[in-house]
């Protein structure tokens, strides 16, 4: 059979004068049947999106960006009602005899189901590595190469092999380069963002720092928390808590939530990932601790910063600078304090988990599913 371009016209035209010919039902028919079509696939769209900051995991939207801003307030209207979210009222930093659920989870809290305070075990490793393989027959192998070994050496890595400078307490990574302190071009983006955001970070701390306390015989406003202390005070403004969205927090910081939202690597779907205003009192010190993993970078943004204020990482001291951002490995034994007077004020930080530059976005998103809140 010859091809041209006068055939073709001549098949055109024929299909053409075939449909004006064709009886209405035949029409109507392909037309019900299209919009069958086009119903089921918005239906299967559906089911498979992405809930905003805190919910299940999805590959095709998690490849290495975070959500947009639009969605993330959005989503997080249609939260507020929902009982799951926590919203938990601050105490005193003093107040030894309040209830276990108005104290910060990272120091009181007991529940096994809380991945910053487990502890390395054979419970979790199972349960870390069933969640691997579940990933695995869902999605792929390719690209799990260190996932696998850190799961699988998970106590070696975590009880014996580490110097005891760096030893996260729930999940190592293998093979990352590692240093207390990271240059602000390892995530330049987002810390250019946070410092083009700072005078409305400060503005936002400011308007929920000065809100009246949220009981009698608190000292503190509502939605903040108390955090265990040798000395002083260390309280915390969550937006997000181990990868779960505060929704009275946020639609407090509206400003502050909408940046959230622009970050490309804000750890949102995980338990690693935490978003808070972090304010230490004159003479206070944190104690020194590891955090749960190396997959993260903690970034600090300095919103007041009297003098006297020091962040020590793996042995190396730094001083915060109003307007600009700090990244450190949170899993080298760290340390914070805050030397200053009390006609000094506080000492304020924007405090933002990133991904460390080096986990590729095949980790991430199996790291994603593995670490989902709740699993």
């Amino acid at each position: 059979m010859e091809w041209s371009l006068e055939r073709m016209r001549e098949w055109v035209a024929g299909g053409m004068q075939s449909v004006r010919e064709c009886e209405g039902g035949a029409v109507g028919t392909a037309l019900c049947l299209a919009l069958l079509f086009i119903w089921y696939c918005y239906r299967v769209g559906c089911e498979h999106s992405v809930p905003s900051l805190r919910g299940g995991y999805t590959p095709e939207t998690r490849s290495g960006g975070a959500l947009p801003a639009s969605v993330l307030t959005s989503d997080l209207s249609s939260r507020l009602a929902s009982s799951k979210l926590r919203q938990v009222g601050g105490v005193s930093g003093g107040g030894g005899g309040a209830a276990e659920e108005e104290l910060n989870g990272f120091a009181y809290c007991q529940s096994p189901e809380c991945f910053r305070c487990s502890r390395p075990g054979e419970g979790l490793n199972q349960r870390l590595y069933h969640s691997l393989q579940d990933y695995a027959k869902r999605y792929t192998w390719a690209g799990m190469g260190r996932v696998h070994k850190g799961v699988r050496d998970q106590g070696r890595y975590l009880l014996c092999s580490r110097p005891s400078i760096q030893k996260p307490e729930v999940f190592f990574l293998p093979d990352l380069p590692s240093a207390p302190f990271f240059s602000r071009e390892a995530q330049k983006h987002d810390v250019e963002l946070l410092e083009r955001s700072f005078p409305a970070l400060l503005a936002e701390f400011e308007s929920v720092y000065r809100l009246p306390s949220s009981r009698a015989g608190s000292s503190l406003p509502p939605g903040w928390k108390a955090n265990s202390t040798p000395r002083g005070h260390w309280w915390t403004f969550y937006l997000v808590n181990q990868g779960t969205p505060m929704a009275l927090n946020a639609r407090r910081c509206p400003r502050t939530w909408r940046v959230l939202g622009q970050l490309r690597t804000f750890i949102s779907n995980n338990v690693f990932g935490n978003a808070c205003f972090s304010v230490l009192s004159p003479g206070a010190t944190i104690s020194e601790h590891y955090g749960p993993t190396n997959v993260r970078l903690r970034c600090h943004l300095g919103l007041k910063v009297p003098s006297n204020c020091e962040l020590v990482v793996g042995g190396e001291p730094q001083c915060w600078s109003e307007g600009s951002c700090l990244l450190f490995d949170d899993s080298f034994l760290h340390t914070a304090f805050h030397d200053g007077s009390p006609e000094d004020g506080p000492r304020v930080v924007f405090m933002v988990d990133l991904w460390h530059p080096n986990v590729a976005a095949a980790e991430r998103q199996a790291l994603d599913y593995i670490f989902t809140p709740g699993r």
